[in-house]
């Protein structure tokens, strides 16, 4: 009898253990399937205007909000319970440690340093950065100083690899590379065009890649074609502060437009305004993944 049931709990370690085998594997191939874009070359600047240039790209498209003020990496233990242990790396000693193809590739592309696709960096915010913010961005990472403090291993977690091995997640360079293309005609209408650049590479983050609102995760975010009815000072003031009208506080605005958006120039948001109010006049795509259906 006890011989039998010490066969049968060896048999049923078995079993767990080629199941587990089997989620690895299948996840692991799912984080390697994507097509990757032609290798950067560029040559990246040292000149102090265009570090100052990387800068203004980095604060206002949250590399600190994620990666610490001194860009000195942060644990997001606390914060997420996904994918288990999420670490945003030292964004300092990155740029440092790998070539620009490797950077360019992790920032626009989802592709991390192993050649696996990344599951937190939330590249498709970068994904339609210009060459020119992007050679910048990396200048100002380069000359920013190393902050060494201690972070723990990034770890994917069981349920995360399950997700991918059923197809039920997608990495993010499988996101990167459903992000919209920038539609405006820069010649025809020069404004939107510098607008919708804006939306596309600051504001998608959160409201979706087309910034059309609602999401697939909690919370839903509105579609930014609302700021059509909001005045272009008002507007100025929610984007600073993350305070609506009326002095209405708007959550994750509220946490994350302090630490971006007071370097936008008033320029940069007059182009933001008129691309986000001419959106009332398009319909939102409903053929999308990352927008469920609305009620």
């Amino acid at each position: 009898m006890v011989r039998t049931l010490v066969l049968l709990a060896l048999a049923v370690i078995a079993v767990l253990l080629l199941a587990m085998g089997g989620v690895y594997l299948l996840s692991e191939a799912k984080l390697r399937d994507f097509t990757p874009g032609p290798r950067f070359t560029q040559a990246i600047p040292t000149d102090a205007a265009s570090i100052e240039r990387g800068r203004h790209v980095a604060r206002t498209r949250g590399c600190m909000g994620c990666h610490g003020q001194q860009l000195e990496g942060k644990d997001f233990d606390e914060q997420w319970d996904w994918p288990e242990r999420a670490v945003a790396p030292n964004l300092a000693r990155y740029v440092r440690e790998h070539d620009v193809a490797t950077i360019e590739a992790a920032i626009r592309q989802g592709i991390g340093a192993d050649g696996r696709a990344l599951t937190s960096m939330p590249s498709f915010n970068f994904t339609r950065l210009g060459d020119e913010d992007l050679v910048a961005l990396i200048a100002f990472l380069k000359s920013a100083p190393i902050v060494e403090i201690d972070l723990p291993t990034p770890k994917l977690g069981w349920a995360v690899r399950w997700s991918f091995a059923i197809g039920e997640e997608k990495h993010m360079a499988e996101w990167a590379d459903a992000v919209p293309p920038l539609r405006v005609d820069s010649r025809a209408e020069p404004q939107r065009a510098r607008g919708e650049y804006l939306a596309l590479t600051m504001c998608n983050e959160c409201h979706e890649l087309d910034v059309r609102g609602l999401s697939v995760f909690p919370p839903p975010t509105p579609d930014l074609a609302m700021v059509a009815g909001i005045p272009r000072a008002n507007f100025e003031t929610l984007i600073k502060t993350g305070t609506g009208l009326n002095g209405r506080k708007l959550g994750l605005m509220e946490l994350v437009a302090p630490d971006r958006f007071p370097e936008l120039t008033d320029s940069e948001i007059d182009d933001l305004h008129a691309y986000l109010s001419s959106l009332v006049n398009e319909p939102a795509p409903e053929n999308v993944f990352w927008r469920p259906r609305r009620n």
